[in-house]
């Protein structure tokens, strides 16, 4: 049972009820309607999430994180949703599934979740060579920083969940064993 209860659209006010009528209407999604209690934190969630689809970054890049990030966090809610994400970019099961593990075939890919591993692991204070690795991939600054800024919007939804014990309302992510 959700801690806090998501907002049925009519219950909404102000902007959060604008959202949700607007840009979201169709998406009644628990994870938007939870985020509806602060018209500010949903509003710059959609900023946030809708500067970096037009970033350097691919969707799929951009799901390989969150997929990542959402079973490193233990987001049951996060990696439901991003498996079906996933799927609408056109990755297969085996991808979402190596991707959830963070041991992706293709090689830019696996520089891209080391980088992210390493990223979460040290907090931030990762090395030259963690960037250079990313770099040598073919990685440039631009996609550097978005990739902190995935990670951070990812970790945002992560434990926004965590704490508001989001009822999922996606079909359940395949288990990894």
């Amino acid at each position: 049972m959700a801690r806090i209860e998501p907002l049925a659209v009519e219950e909404a006010k102000g902007r959060a009820k604008e959202i949700l009528e607007g840009p979201l209407k169709g998406k009644g999604f628990n994870v938007y309607r939870t985020l509806a209690h602060s018209p500010a934190a949903l509003e710059g969630l959609l900023a946030f999430s809708g500067s970096l689809s037009q970033g350097e970054l691919s969707a799929q890049e951009r799901e390989v994180i969150a997929l990542f990030m959402g079973e490193r966090n233990g987001c049951d809610y996060c990696v439901a949703a991003h498996t079906k994400m996933a799927e609408l970019v056109g990755m297969s099961d085996a991808e979402i599934l190596a991707a959830r593990r963070g041991e992706m075939d293709d090689a830019r890919l696996t520089a891209l979740l080391a980088f992210v591993r390493a990223l979460d692991e040290k907090r931030g204070f990762v090395d030259d060579g963690d960037i250079h690795a990313l770099i040598d991939a073919g990685y440039g600054e631009p996609e550097l920083i978005e990739i902190v800024a995935a990670y951070g919007l990812n970790t945002f939804t992560n434990y926004l969940n965590h704490v508001a014990q989001t009822d999922t309302d996606f079909p359940p992510a395949p288990s990894l064993s």
